[in-house]
């Protein structure tokens, strides 16, 4: 049997060569344990040892005692160490060496891709040289691992790892702690806050559990609890503005509150309607204003214009008008 990267082989001592280490063989070939990756105590001629098979730096086949993260064949998660334009991403495999996922496993859009200290699934392999090399897990190699989303978990709020993003959404891997390796879940794109990466670490809350045992996800709160969240942040934003008012309303497009707010229109108008049936804000046409009891409770006093703005803001037949709502 040959030797082969990403092994491991349990091979005999057959001599010492100081000052590099020593030729281990398996009665057919020889390969260099070099004295760096002896762990623990040095062997003797004539000793068995188990060992990882490897190619060093030179495209030579070595050994070394380490424990890798991963073996040839296996699934494991490993963390991205460095990214390369071109190249593609450097995951950390236990050895003090790197393993390469070559960028035609990464995804075609960059904001998608790794960053460093993202964790990626991926299988070892070789490349045709037969020099290791990894490649993403798919879904049929995550799959058999898995596990159905308990009931219970309805509502709970749980961390795991991007695998998969797309325009549609983003494809999570729930971790799953003491239960197991991990079970399956999607964050639809209407229920995502921002762009996930590919390996990026996420919460998110399981809102649904599927009869297939899979979960969808969102990254933010209920919606009762969101629409207390969102308000607030509303009413700190006019409360911050000189005038007690804003160019954003139910009119508003999507976008623009998306880029101003960072939440969605439908949020943005639960936020409002809850301001709104508190007396706290009012609306005239594209423009939201403080309501004159809630504007006392700001810090006008420390307004520019003394307070003034908020009567001139009252008065809707004369607002203030911004060049660009994006540049407020």
């Amino acid at each position: 049997m040959s030797l082969t990267a990403g092994e491991v082989r349990k091979l005999k001592v057959a001599r010492e060569v100081p000052p590099y280490g020593y030729f281990l063989s398996d009665g057919m070939s020889d390969v260099l344990l070099h004295y760096s990756e002896i762990v623990g105590d040095r062997p003797k001629p004539g000793d068995e040892v188990s060992v990882f098979i490897y190619h060093d730096t030179e495209d030579r086949l070595a050994a070394t005692m380490k424990t890798p993260l991963i073996r040839l064949g296996e699934l494991a998660r490993l963390r991205v160490a460095d990214v390369h334009p071109r190249l593609g991403c450097f995951l950390e495999m236990g050895l003090g060496r790197q393993l390469l996922l070559p960028q035609s496993e990464l995804p075609e859009r960059r904001e998608y891709r790794p960053q460093p200290g993202d964790e990626l699934f991926v299988m070892l392999t070789h490349d045709k040289a037969g020099r290791l090399l990894a490649k993403l897990a798919r879904e049929e190699d995550l799959a058999p691992k898995t596990f159905a989303v308990p009931a219970a978990w309805r509502g709970r709020w749980i961390e795991g790892w991007v695998t998969k993003t797309l325009q549609i959404g983003s494809f999570v891997l729930i971790d799953g702690d003491v239960v197991g390796f991990g079970a399956y879940g999607m964050i639809p794109d209407a229920e995502r806050s921002r762009t996930l990466r590919l390996g990026e670490r996420v919460q998110a809350r399981i809102t649904y559990i599927r009869p297939d045992g899979r979960a969808n996800l969102a990254m933010a709160p209920r919606k009762e609890v969101a629409r207390v969240e969102d308000a607030d942040r509303i009413l700190a934003f006019l409360r911050e503005r000189p005038s007690g008012s804003m160019p954003y309303s139910d009119e508003t497009p999507a976008d623009i509150i998306k880029q101003k707010f960072g939440i969605s229109k439908s949020a943005f108008k639960r936020a409002l309607g809850k301001l709104m049936r508190e007396g706290r804000v009012t609306q005239q046409g594209s423009w939201t204003y403080l309501s004159d009891n809630d504007a006392a409770d700001g810090d006008g006093k420390d307004k520019p214009d003394g307070g003034h703005g908020r009567e001139a803001a009252a008065n809707p037949a004369n607002p203030p008008q911004p060049a660009n709502p994006l540049k407020e």
